[in-house]
């Protein structure tokens, strides 16, 4: 083997746990989860959204809201399903923008887990402004 395939080997290894597909693989991947969130939580399906979750957003959105992720995710009004606009991967988080929503991802064993969701842009650099967040 060359010193360049065994370097690409060994990095592949390192990153078992984001995975060592190809970029574009990755972004399909985090934007299907993101998707997959916006329709459930359109349809009334609790279950299915908090499922998407990654821990620390459904433990504070259990928090805030009192009650369990599957009755509380409703009250969030995250838009509707809408057409992906673009996805960036970085390293093991993602973001995925809609024409509606700006949707944050991380990976955790299993695949991508949404971190945040109906985010808005707030201009001059500062954060987005999300509907539900991790704590």
């Amino acid at each position: 083997m060359t010193r360049r395939l065994l370097l690409a080997v060994a990095a592949c290894g390192l990153a078992a746990t984001a995975g060592c597909a190809h970029p574009d693989e990755r972004g399909d991947a985090a934007a299907a989860v993101a998707r997959q969130l916006a329709e459930a939580a359109t349809a009334g399906d609790g279950a299915t959204a908090c499922a998407l979750l990654a821990p620390d957003t459904r433990a504070e959105l259990e928090s805030s809201a009192g009650t369990p992720c599957a009755a509380a995710i409703g009250a969030e009004d995250l838009p509707a399903p809408a057409a992906v606009t673009a996805v960036d991967v970085y390293g093991e988080s993602a973001r995925v923008v809609t024409a509606t929503d700006t949707v944050f991802l991380g990976t955790f064993p299993g695949g991508w887990r949404v971190v945040a969701a109906g985010c808005t842009g707030r201009g001059d650099g500062r954060p987005y402004d999300c509907a539900l967040q991790g704590g």
